[in-house]
């Protein structure tokens, strides 16, 4: 799973794609067609983008990737998520964190998806009368 893409929410695993299975035709051109529409500039944050770079691109097609999965429109969130993957060959994980209202997203370029093991430590019983203190 090292050269795949994973998008992570909450520090779950929700999306995965594997670059090693080619994409199909159709879907190329798909992913073609969005950036010949993105060439057209697009409003990212309020802000008017008239040339997109690729970064800019990214940013947008990560809150569409968001939305589609807020909205559990799998369609869209898997075009989303083969447009990352394609276009960002380095990219290795979409990290999505929410709290209340406020979201993060970091764009992870150097980490490969590994499962995160939980570990919960249980203090132990405290000892009475100085007993067992070091």
């Amino acid at each position: 799973m090292s050269d795949d893409l994973a998008v992570v929410i909450n520090g779950e695993l929700t999306l995965h794609y594997d670059r090693a299975k080619p994409l199909p035709g159709q879907q190329r051109a798909y992913l073609d067609r969005m950036d010949a529409r993105m060439d057209n500039g697009f409003e990212l944050n309020g802000v008017r983008i008239d040339a997109p770079d690729t970064a800019q691109r990214a940013q947008l097609v990560t809150l569409h990737l968001i939305d589609a999965l807020n909205s559990n429109d799998e369609p869209l969130a898997s075009a989303m998520c083969s447009y990352l993957a394609v276009r960002l060959p380095e990219l290795k994980q979409v990290k999505v964190t929410s709290a209340g209202e406020e979201v993060t997203v970091d764009l992870v370029f150097d980490e490969p998806y590994t499962k995160e093991v939980r570990v919960e430590f249980v203090k132990p019983p405290s000892k009475k009368n100085g007993e067992g203190e070091v």
